[in-house]
């Protein structure tokens, strides 16, 4: 069939494709974008999004029924109707991406719905439901497919209706009990929010595996108190479902029994469907390397979760601004990843930023740690119930920068930007002890963990 002429093709409409795709076509550029599934991606619609919308529901029953012995007595009855229908008719306009479509095609772009796999060259072929339609782009091709749930291969796992994120999110009512299968970010915010609205909840997996160890801590603390129980130094073997609840045996040669089971193991793509090894590159990896303007071959742009910088909205963002500028010729930004931050909207809330103590040192560098408990600070005395958290600061010893910290507490997301700030911009350590930092805050507590710094 013969070829149509564009001058981009972007695979994979998720946060990056589509805004990477917008700005070209904006630009004047010919540009298709293509997604076999939603436009906007994961974020909007199974995760970012509609994950805190569940996170708020739940922080605010948390919050009601912390009045007994702060503010008076509290009754809560919990109801997860109304978090239901602001996902489906607020976040998600039930699960439809009209709107995202036709915000597409008015800034330029054509759309197509379809699965894209480079066949050539500077070539695409999408595969629609009603036949392929091949692209020839003469000023490249961008990969933005983003990743999909991944799904061990537990023994009876198969054809049993476990839950991931996606089925998750789209629940009418709130399960009466649950057995949450990892405890990355995924996991340890479904388990908290389920658990406030009265679902019986176990957690298989060490907590946040990535972060320092304090905040994985912290969490199995709070946890124990809000009644979810954490098995973390086990492993699922295998898995049973009766036609009522899920039995998963795990690896100490103990069970679990609940209603639902959902997997949080992680996120996977599949790099051979996208036909990259037409340009060169390896098929069988599980990321795709790329220079600092995006570029993984001639004509060949890699963006998002595949990129291999971390499967963050806010990273796949960045990178598409960097990858338009270059596609466009007018660029001078190149990505930088030393203060990449991410944040996990459990209660309380875990943000981190640049490197780990584990990390830093695993790069050779010689460091020190401060640390500091928000209870301790005056803001954190004040706030009392559900006051949990720390600050933790990773100094390069040698230059006196940090680069990386962690501000898991009230807002711990929020008090994170400074740290970012500081990491980002490689300010001295010595130039932030001299800040005058607002009091009481819950920031303020970075002054206490910079005291800790100096002191280590």
């Amino acid at each position: 069939m013969p070829a149509e002429s564009v001058d981009v093709v972007v695979i994979g409409m998720g946060p990056g494709g589509e805004d990477l795709a917008t700005r070209v076509a904006r630009a004047g550029l010919n540009v298709v974008g293509v997604e076999g599934r939603l436009v906007g991606g994961e974020c909007p619609y199974y995760a970012c999004v509609p994950t805190k919308i569940m996170v708020r529901s739940a922080g605010l029953l948390a919050e009601a029924r912390r009045v007994d012995g702060m503010a008076g007595t509290a009754a809560v009855t919990a109801d997860w109707g109304p978090v239901a229908r602001r996902i489906r008719e607020e976040a998600t306009d039930d699960w439809d991406d009209t709107v995202a479509v036709e915000r597409f095609e008015k800034a330029g772009g054509t759309f197509v719905r379809g699965w894209g796999k480079i066949t050539g060259p500077g070539e695409v072929t999408v595969t629609t439901e009603h036949g392929d339609r091949v692209f020839q782009a003469g000023r490249g091709i961008v990969l933005n497919p983003g990743t999909a749930p991944a799904v061990p291969p537990l023994d009876g796992l198969a054809g049993t209706p476990y839950w991931t994120n996606r089925d998750a999110v789209t629940v009418t009512e709130a399960p009466e009990s649950l057995i949450v299968l990892g405890g990355g970010p995924v996991g340890v915010e479904f388990a908290q929010i389920f658990a406030r609205f009265g679902a019986r909840v176990s957690v298989v997996g060490r907590l946040l595996p990535r972060d320092e160890p304090e905040a994985g801590e912290l969490l199995a603390k709070v946890f124990e108190r809000e009644g979810i129980d954490v098995r973390s130094g086990v492993r699922g073997s295998a898995v049973r479902h009766d036609g009522r609840e899920f039995t998963l045996e795990l690896d100490n040669g103990e069970s679990l029994r609940a209603e639902r089971l959902l997997v949080a193991t992680g996120r996977r793509t599949d790099l051979a469907a996208l036909g990259i090894g037409a340009v060169g590159l390896d098929e069988g990896a599980k990321s795709i390397p790329v220079d600092n303007r995006m570029r993984a071959a001639d004509r060949v742009w890699v963006i998002g979760d595949i990129a291999g910088e971390g499967a963050f909205t806010h990273v796949s963002m960045y990178q598409a601004r960097i990858a338009a500028q270059d596609i466009l010729g007018d660029g001078t930004e190149v990505a930088q990843y030393r203060a990449v931050p991410r944040v996990t909207f459990t209660d309380p809330e875990v943000g981190a930023v640049g490197m780990t103590e584990a990390q830093a040192r695993d790069a050779g560098l010689r460091i020190r740690t401060g640390c500091t408990e928000v209870p301790a600070s005056t803001r954190g005395w004040i706030h009392k119930a559900g006051n949990d958290g720390f600050i933790k600061l990773v100094e390069d010893a040698d230059r006196g920068v940090l680069v990386g910290a962690t501000s898991a507490g009230p807002q711990g997301g929020e008090v994170l930007s400074a740290l970012a700030v500081a990491v980002h911009a490689e300010v001295p350590t010595a130039t932030l002890r001299q800040m005058i930092l607002a009091y009481p805050t819950f920031h303020r507590a970075i002054e206490s963990a910079l005291d800790a710094l100096a002191s280590s």
